[in-house]
């Protein structure tokens, strides 16, 4: 598959994803990444012209030896700002910046790592239940794959062919609870 038509599936698989949850009377909250070049960068332009309608900031402290802090700022999105008319199903941008402090236990010194995301969401949210919700995501993949990677070593796996399969039974090894014949 050439990287042009690759590019055309991702983009094709995103849209028929946000039209089929919105078809099943679902709200949809995703985060926007560089594969969608055109509508990251209009709505980054966008929210650069504009101050954001609501802001809103969340600390995480003492977990795993880090500091989180996360801003959530929110914008209300107009008809039109996105480059296809499927871009116009999104009401509301959420740009999270965090800042992340690590402490590494081999230097004894902390580290620090920011990133900016950017979100869209089909419905209305203020800038605290988006900070709330795209946390709660986060801690479906902290509890789950933490647990997988820390207990199987599930991250170093090479498996390539099928992964879902060892993934379901990595889920059976967890779950399983021996029983003393």
């Amino acid at each position: 598959m050439s990287l042009d038509s690759c590019l055309r599936w991702m983009l094709y698989t995103l849209k028929k994803t946000v039209e089929t949850v919105l078809e099943s009377g679902n709200h949809i909250l995703v985060q926007l990444k560089r594969n969608q070049p055109s509508l990251h960068d209009a709505v980054a332009q966008h929210a650069h012209n504009q101050a954001p309608a609501e802001t809103h900031t969340l600390h995480d402290s003492g977990k795993r030896n880090r500091i989180e802090m996360r801003v959530a700022s929110v914008w209300t999105l107009p008809a039109g700002v996105g480059t296809e008319p499927w871009h116009d199903h999104f009401k509301t941008l959420v740009c999270v910046h965090r800042q992340t402090d690590r402490f590494d236990t081999r230097t004894h010194d902390w580290e620090t790592s920011k990133e900016t995301a950017y979100y869209l969401c089909d419905c209305n949210l203020s800038a605290e239940q988006a900070n709330h919700v795209i946390r709660q995501h986060w801690g479906v993949e902290n509890k789950i794959h933490y647990v997988r990677d820390t207990r199987l070593n599930e991250d170093a796996s090479r498996i390539r062919c099928n992964p879902g399969i060892f993934a379901l039974f990595c889920s059976f090894a967890l779950n399983k609870k021996i029983i003393p014949l």
